[in-house]
C-alpha cells in the first residue's frame, strides 16, 4: 500500500447505495448476470480477483490476488490513462460479494466505485456498479458529458463481460 490519500473526503460512502456527496455526480447501473447459486460463486469470484475488470480489456496492477481493504490498484486504459486506486471496503456474504475503490492522486476522476454480486431471494443474480465522481484533471472536465458517457458505457460493459465469465454456470444460459 501506498502512502498516498484518497483525492475526496468520504471514503467508504458507496456502501450506502446511491448516497453522493454534495459537488459529486452520481451513477448506479444495475443489471442481470443470471440464475443460481453456481453464477453467484462464478461472478463473485470473477469481481473479486479482479477477473472480470481483466477482461473488460483493461490494465489492472495490483500486488493483491483478491480485492482487499488496503490494496492499491491502478487501471490503465488504451494503455495511456493511468489511474491509481485503492480498495476501501468489501463483502464476501453469502449472497453478496463485492468491493469498492477510491480514487488516489493522478486519477482522472475524483470519487469511488464499487463492484457488487447479489443473489436475491428468486435466484437472480445481478451486478451493481455505485458511483460518484467529479472530474480531476483537465482531460476528464474537458470531456464533459463524453465522459459521463463513458463511465455509464464502462459500467455496462463490466455486466456483459461477466454475463459472459458465467455463461457455464448458468444452466439457462
Amino acid at each position: 500500500m501506498s502512502s498516498a490519500h484518497f483525492t475526496y473526503e468520504q471514503v467508504g460512502a458507496t456502501r450506502e447505495q446511491g448516497h453522493c456527496p454534495p459537488g459529486f455526480r452520481p451513477m448506479l447501473v444495475r443489471a442481470r448476470i443470471g440464475e443460481g447459486e453456481a453464477v453467484f460463486r462464478r461472478a463473485a469470484e470473477a469481481v473479486l480477483t479482479w477477473e472480470m475488470h481483466r477482461a473488460l480489456g483493461v490494465g489492472v496492477t495490483t500486488a493483491a490476488e483478491r480485492a482487499a481493504p488496503g490494496a492499491d490498484v491502478t487501471v490503465t486504459l488504451a494503455g495511456v490513462v493511468k489511474a491509481p486506486c485503492r480498495v476501501v471496503w468489501t463483502v464476501e456474504e453469502p449472497r453478496r460479494a463485492g468491493w469498492a475503490y477510491g480514487t488516489l492522486p493522478g486519477h482522472p476522476e475524483c470519487g469511488e466505485e464499487s463492484f457488487v454480486v447479489d443473489r436475491t431471494g428468486d435466484g437472480t443474480v445481478w451486478l451493481t456498479v455505485n458511483a460518484f465522481s467529479r472530474p480531476a484533471t483537465w482531460y476528464a472536465r474537458a470531456g464533459g458529458p463524453a465522459t459521463r458517457a463513458f463511465q455509464h458505457a464502462y459500467a455496462h460493459r463490466c455486466a456483459k463481460v461477466l454475463r459472459n465469465l458465467c455463461a457455464d454456470a448458468d444452466p439457462d444460459a
